[in-house]
């Protein structure tokens, strides 16, 4: 496969499971690129998404750099799954923030992968730090069901 054809590849497996994710859709999140094993995501930060303490809910942060994750794993049209992550909360997000997640592929073998995920608030400041382990399912993405194994 070409560069050219891997990145357009890439794009129409990010564009199918985005259109397909109503949780990423409600919060408002936008996909902003995508090339093979990559993905990068945005978010702006409303009032609905403060925690108690006036910032923003750490849970809300690890989904914008979950789905990041997911665009960029499933970027090879092979349908892929999160097998666990873990996340490091840096510095508040604040209402009013463009938060950034960019996600790269760091390594990927056999049915498993190794991704890293930085978030990042508009003025570059570092956010979060996600680490996640992928799974390779049955089924390319493109005509992947609704329905999971």
């Amino acid at each position: 496969m070409t560069e050219h054809d891997a990145m357009e590849l890439a794009r129409r497996c990010a564009r199918t499971l985005f259109e397909r994710d109503p949780a990423s859709n409600a919060l408002g999140m936008r996909l902003l690129s995508v090339a093979p094993g990559a993905a990068r995501l945005g978010m702006s930060v409303r009032a609905d998404m403060l925690q108690g303490h006036g910032t923003c809910h750490g849970g809300l942060i690890f989904t914008l750099a979950d789905s990041a994750f997911a665009i960029a794993c499933n970027s090879h049209d092979r349908a892929t799954v999160a097998l666990g992550c873990s996340i490091e909360y840096i510095a508040p997000a604040q209402l009013g923030d463009t938060l950034t997640a960019d996600c790269h592929e760091q390594n990927r073998g056999g049915r498993t992968g190794h991704y890293a995920v930085r978030v990042e608030n508009q003025q570059g400041r570092l956010i979060a730090l996600l680490q996640g382990k992928s799974y390779q399912v049955h089924g390319p993405v493109l005509t992947q069901e609704t329905s999971h194994e």
